[in-house]
C-alpha cells in the first residue's frame, strides 16, 4: 500500500499545483480566464512531473524505435495543427487497454493497446490529432480551471479505483492493480477536461483537418470510432473484455460517427485526396481510388516548424507523400512484444496468430524480436536477415540484425552494420542508443569508451532523456570515468521520478577527492536545483520507498 499512498499523494500534489494561482508576472490573455490560471512554463512543469511519476512506476514503454515512430507521427500532426508552435511530448504506455489522453504542457500519452487495435497508421493518427486539438484549443487548461471546484471527487474516484483493484487482485505489483492505477491516472487527466459535446465536436473537426493537412486519410477518425463502437457492442458477450478506456472519456455515438464522416468527405472533395478507406466493423478497411490529385499542402509547409529537430524534419520530408511513416507494421508488432507480460508470452501470442494462418513479414519481425529477447539470438538473426533481403536498407531491420549478431557472438559483423548506420545518421536517437546498448552489454573498457563517443553527439539535447542518461552512465562506468557516470546515474534517477535518490547520489559523489573544479561546480549546481523539490516532497510526507527501507 505504500506505493499506492505515494502515487496518490503525488497526484494530489499535482492537482494542487496546477490549481494554484499563477505568478503576477504573467501577461494578460484577454478573453480567456483559463489562460490566466497557469503560465506555459507551469503547464510544462506539471506535464513533466506527471511523466516522471509514470516512469517511476514503470508504466512508460521506453524503446528508441517506438519513441522515434511516435515522435515522427505526432510531430508531423502537431506541425499541421492550428497551433504549430505549441510544443508537444508524445509517449507510449505499456497498458494494452485502448486509450489515449492529453494533459497540460502538450503531453500526450498513447496506450500500446490502441496501436494494436488499429489496422492502419491513419487510425492512430486520427486519435492523436484529436488529442492534439484538445491541447491547442485549451480544453485541458479550461478543465483545470473547472477542476478547482471538484478536484476532491476526482481524487476520491481515483483512490476508489485503486482500492478496488487491490481488493480484487492482491498486492500493488499485480496486473489488475497496475492497470487500475494507469487507467485512473489517465481518467483523471481526461476528467480535468470535463468533456462536453462542444469540446469533442471541436476536437473532431480540427483533428480531421489536421489529418488531411498531414496527408493522412481524413476518414480514419470515423473508422476508429466504428472500431470502438464494435468493441463496445461485443462486450455484451464479453468477447473483448472490459469496455475500452477511451470510450469512458470519448463516448461514440452514431451522430458523432456521421459528423466525422461528413467532415472527412467534405475535406476529401476539397483536397482531392487520392484514396479513401472505409472500415468494415467486421473486417479490414476497404480502400478505393477516387482521384489522382493530392491535398494542396507542400512538403515545406510540414517541415519548416522551428520546433522540429533537424533529423526529424528530414524524416517528415521523406514521408510526406506516402501518407504514413512507412513503419507502422513493424512498430505495431514491436509493441506487441514489448507490451506483453514477458517475451515468452509474446511468443505464445504469435503461436496463436500462426494458428489462424501464416504470419506476415511484420509478424515474423515481431516473433524474431521476442526470440532475441529470450536468448535465441542466432535464430532471430536468420529471420532478420531474410526480412532485410526483402526490404533492403530498412533501418529497423538493419538495427535488429546488428543487435542479434552482437548477441550471438558476431561482434565484427554487428559493428560493421552499426558503424555504417552511425556514419549515415550520427544524431539518430534510435541508431545511437541501440548501438550503445550493444556495446555496454560487452562490459569492456574499449566498448565503454566507444559507447561514450557514439553517445556524445546526442548529449546536448538529451538532458531530459532518462534512457540516454542511463546508457551514458553505464558507458562511462565501464569506460573508466566514474565521475561522469555518477552524474548521469543521478540524472537518470531524477528523470525517472526519484529526486531524493538523485540527491543522495550527488551528495555522495561530491565527497570524492578526485573532483576537479568544473565537475564540482556541475554537481553543486545540480544539488541546488534538485534540493527544493526534495524538501517540498518531504514536507508533504513523501519519501523514496527504497531509501526508507535502507
Amino acid at each position: 500500500m505504500r506505493r499506492i499512498a505515494l502515487l496518490t499523494t503525488a497526484i494530489t500534489l499535482a492537482v494542487a499545483s496546477v490549481c494554484a494561482p499563477a505568478q503576477d508576472t504573467r501577461l494578460p490573455d484577454i478573453g480567456s480566464s483559463a489562460n490566466e490560471l497557469l503560465t506555459p512554463a507551469q503547464q510544462a512543469e506539471y506535464g513533466g512531473m506527471m511523466l516522471a511519476q509514470l516512469r517511476h512506476y514503470n508504466y512508460i514503454l521506453e524503446d528508441p524505435l517506438i519513441d522515434s515512430w511516435l515522435d515522427t507521427l505526432g510531430t508531423r500532426l502537431a506541425t499541421n495543427s492550428d497551433r504549430p508552435r505549441q510544443p508537444f511530448t508524445f509517449f507510449m504506455l505499456r497498458e494494452r487497454q485502448i486509450n489515449a489522453f492529453a494533459t497540460l504542457g502538450g503531453y500526450v500519452g498513447v496506450n500500446s493497446g490502441l496501436v494494436l487495435a488499429a489496422e492502419r497508421e491513419d487510425e492512430v493518427a486520427g486519435v492523436l490529432s484529436h488529442e492534439i486539438a484538445h491541447v491547442t484549443q485549451d480544453h485541458v487548461l479550461r478543465g483545470v480551471e473547472r477542476a478547482q471546484r471538484d478536484q476532491l471527487p476526482i481524487l476520491l474516484a481515483m483512490l476508489g479505483a485503486i482500492v478496488a483493484a487491490q481488493a480484487a487482485g492482491g498486492d500493488s505489483g499485480d496486473n489488475a492493480s497496475q492497470a487500475a492505477m494507469v487507467s485512473a491516472m489517465g481518467l483523471m487527466q481526461q476528467r480535468q477536461i470535463n468533456y462536453t459535446r462542444s469540446n469533442e465536436s471541436e476536437a473532431d473537426r480540427l483533428g480531421i483537418q489536421t489529418l488531411a493537412r498531414s496527408h493522412y486519410d481524413p476518414t480514419a477518425m470515423a473508422d476508429f470510432f466504428i472500431l470502438m463502437q464494435g468493441r463496445s457492442r461485443a462486450n455484451a458477450a464479453n468477447y473483448w473484455g472490459e469496455a475500452p478506456d477511451w470510450l469512458m472519456t470519448h463516448p461514440v455515438t452514431i451522430t458523432r460517427i456521421t459528423e466525422a464522416k461528413e467532415r472527412a468527405e467534405q475535406l476529401r472533395r476539397e483536397s482531392g485526396t487520392s484514396e479513401v478507406c472505409v472500415r468494415d466493423p467486421d473486417g479490414p478497411a476497404q480502400c478505393r481510388r477516387e482521384s489522382s490529385a493530392k491535398p494542396q499542402y507542400s512538403a515545406s509547409e510540414n517541415t519548416q516548424n522551428p520546433l522540429i529537430p533537424g533529423n526529424l524534419a528530414a524524416s517528415l520530408a521523406s514521408t510526406i507523400d506516402t501518407g504514413g511513416t512507412g513503419q507502422f507494421d513493424l512498430a505495431r508488432e514491436r509493441l506487441r512484444v514489448l507490451s506483453a507480460d514477458s517475451p515468452r508470452d509474446a511468443l505464445r501470442e504469435y503461436e496463436r496468430l500462426a494458428g489462424n494462418g501464416k504470419l506476415d513479414d511484420a509478424q515474423r519481425y515481431g516473433q524474431a524480436v521476442a526470440r532475441l529477447l529470450t536468448g535465441e539470438a542466432t535464430v532471430a538473426a536468420g529471420t532478420f536477415s531474410e526480412l532485410l533481403a526483402k526490404r533492403p536498407g530498412d533501418m529497423w531491420l538493419t538495427l535488429a540484425l546488428a543487435e542479434a549478431e552482437s548477441r550471438s557472438g558476431k561482434a565484427a559483423s554487428a559493428d560493421s552494420r552499426f558503424e555504417a548506420l552511425v556514419r549515415q545518421m550520427p544524431s539518430n536517437r534510435a541508431v545511437v542508443l541501440t548501438y550503445a546498448r550493444a556495446l555496454v552489454e560487452r562490459d569492456s573498457a574499449a566498448a565503454g569508451k566507444r559507447a561514450q563517443a557514439v553517445l556524445r553527439p546526442l548529449a546536448s539535447r538529451s538532458t531530459g532523456d532518462p534512457e540516454f542518461q542511463q546508457l551514458f552512465a553505464r558507458a562511462c562506468e565501464i569506460g573508466g570515468d566514474p565521475v561522469r557516470a555518477g552524474e548521469a546515474f543521478a540524472e537518470a534517477a531524477y528523470l525517472n521520478g526519484r529526486p531524493e535518490q538523485a540527491l543522495v547520489q550527488l551528495n555522495t559523489l561530491k565527497k570524492r577527492s578526485d573532483l576537479d573544479y568544473y565537475a564540482r561546480a556541475r554537481i553543486e549546481a545540480r544539488i541546488d536545483a534538485i534540493t527544493p523539490t526534495v524538501l517540498e516532497l518531504r514536507r508533504q510526507g513523501i519519501r523514496d520507498e527504497d531509501l526508507r527501507r535502507e
